[in-house]
């Protein structure tokens, strides 16, 4: 098998990785990195000329391609929106239980007289 098939059968598996739903997002992490990892072996490996085949590969592959990184900027844009939910949870958390840890004196009055 010609690199080309290669790479585009491993595009066409990390597409299909990234629109299943999977309850484990460290292990779709992993494999999606193998599977870059792998295109990015591939791509070293794709060298002139081309066969016609080779060449109706390629079309579908760019094709392919922005269909990949539409997918890739949404799980970012997940992964980023979780980090963000986390860290206001543990702030949220903080504030309860200590909620005069972070109180500001700034234009506060205070009166001598008594």
């Amino acid at each position: 098998m010609s690199a080309v098939k290669k790479f585009y059968e491993a595009t066409k598996e990390l597409i299909e990785i990234l629109q299943k739903p999977q309850e484990d997002r460290d292990e779709k992490i992993s494999k999606v990195e193998e599977l870059l990892d792998r295109r990015e072996f591939l791509m070293k490996e794709i060298v002139p000329p081309y066969t016609p085949e080779e060449m109706e590969l390629g079309k579908q592959i760019v094709q392919l391609n922005a269909r990949l990184e539409q997918l890739l900027k949404d799980e970012k844009v997940l992964i980023q929106k979780d980090i963000k939910n986390l860290q206001a949870k543990k702030e949220s958390n903080t504030k309860y239980v200590n909620p005069y840890q972070n109180l500001s004196t700034d234009g506060m009055f205070y009166d001598k007289r008594k």
